[in-house]
């Protein structure tokens, strides 16, 4: 199996699931485990998510109890005084999600650390998902967000809205050890951020993105992004996800790595590659190579440097063509800044 986990939601007026946290989600679970809550709750086998009263989560707590399982056993002992819906969600195989507790599953994955981008298959996601008002009392459906700001009013509370998304704040769901994140609303749920991230004030990161760790982030990571090991997206940087161009090709860097602040990436990079401030490389932009003496070679388009390794991309400040050299200095983090998150 894939993974299993007991999750606390939020559903609209018409029982549709709108949102869910899964405390303590589990990759490649024990079969025993699996099989003990399959048993409890009359599951046949296959990805599904299943619906659960209080009742059924005390005897899912027995059942895991006697397997061995201690800390799923008091999770679903601690579910047993809940007055939200409350489900179990089974995935047996790396489908596309067909619900909503299925989609939420797999962000947890993410956010824990328990699979990396591009590990699960997410395709058709944004169909399942409704756009929702993230709320000072939850997640609300748009349809239903007037009646409950009225009702709020006329008992004398404020409803404030945050943000209408699709995708929650990661750190509503998972905090992961070892980040440092200044404003948490600009990282999503479904985020994964390696041990020794810094996301700065106006940073950003998308749902199936993240760092490696360490690294600094002060720009933008698009969906389907990752930075390596020891890399820094320098102050209003960013780089090209796959959502909106439609595109196929994984945009990412190697390890420590710097893309300058106002620059940008539309091809992986290697190890140790440079991008100096204010330049951004797309695949088909004209590059003029050049050897350690500083002689032209030839001129390529971009997508041919894609993934190789010691690179410094700058904009010749005379003739502002496009260049390409040697890396003679890749950049070192400042330890102190990511050792102690």
């Amino acid at each position: 199996m894939l993974s299993f986990a007991l999750g606390i939601g939020t559903q609209n007026t018409q029982g549709d699931w709108l949102e869910v946290y899964y405390p303590a989600p589990l990759h490649h679970p024990d079969a025993a485990l699996t099989d003990a809550a399959r048993r409890i709750l009359n599951a046949e086998g296959g990805t599904q998510a299943i619906s659960l009263l209080p009742e059924h989560a005390g005897q899912l707590a027995d059942a895991f109890s006697e397997a061995g399982f201690t800390e799923q056993a008091e999770l679903a002992k601690a579910m047993t005084a809940s007055q939200r819906p409350l489900v179990a969600t089974f995935i047996d195989e790396d489908a596309s999600p067909a619900s909503v507790p299925e989609v939420y599953l797999k962000l947890h994955l993410l956010s824990h650390r328990l699979v990396k981008p591009h590990d699960v298959n997410l395709t058709g996601m944004f169909g399942l998902l409704k756009n929702i008002a993230w709320s000072s009392e939850g997640a609300i459906d748009i349809a239903e967000l007037q009646a409950r700001q009225l009702k709020a009013r006329l008992e004398g509370r404020t409803l404030s809205v945050d943000c209408v998304d699709k995708f929650p704040k990661m750190t509503d769901y998972v905090v992961p050890g070892g980040v440092r994140i200044a404003d948490t609303a600009r990282v999503r749920l479904g985020a994964y951020l390696g041990e020794g991230t810094t996301v700065m004030h106006e940073g950003f990161c998308n749902f199936n993105a993240g760092t490696e760790g360490p690294g600094m982030v002060e720009g933008r990571i698009s969906a389907g992004v990752m930075l390596g090991k020891g890399s820094d997206l320098g102050g209003g940087a960013s780089t090209m996800g796959t959502l909106s161009g439609g595109g196929n090709i994984v945009i990412g860097t190697g390890e420590n790595c710097l893309i300058g602040a106002n620059a940008g990436i539309g091809i992986p990079l290697g190890d140790r590659c440079t991008v100096e401030a204010g330049l951004y490389i797309t695949a088909g932009a004209k590059v003029a190579v050049l050897d350690d003496q500083g002689q032209d070679v030839e001129t390529v388009a971009a997508r041919q440097l894609a993934g190789q390794n010691d690179l410094l991309f700058l904009r010749n400040s005379v003739s502002g063509r496009l260049e390409c050299r040697t890396n003679k200095s890749a950049i070192a983090l400042n330890d102190a800044l990511h050792a102690h998150n």
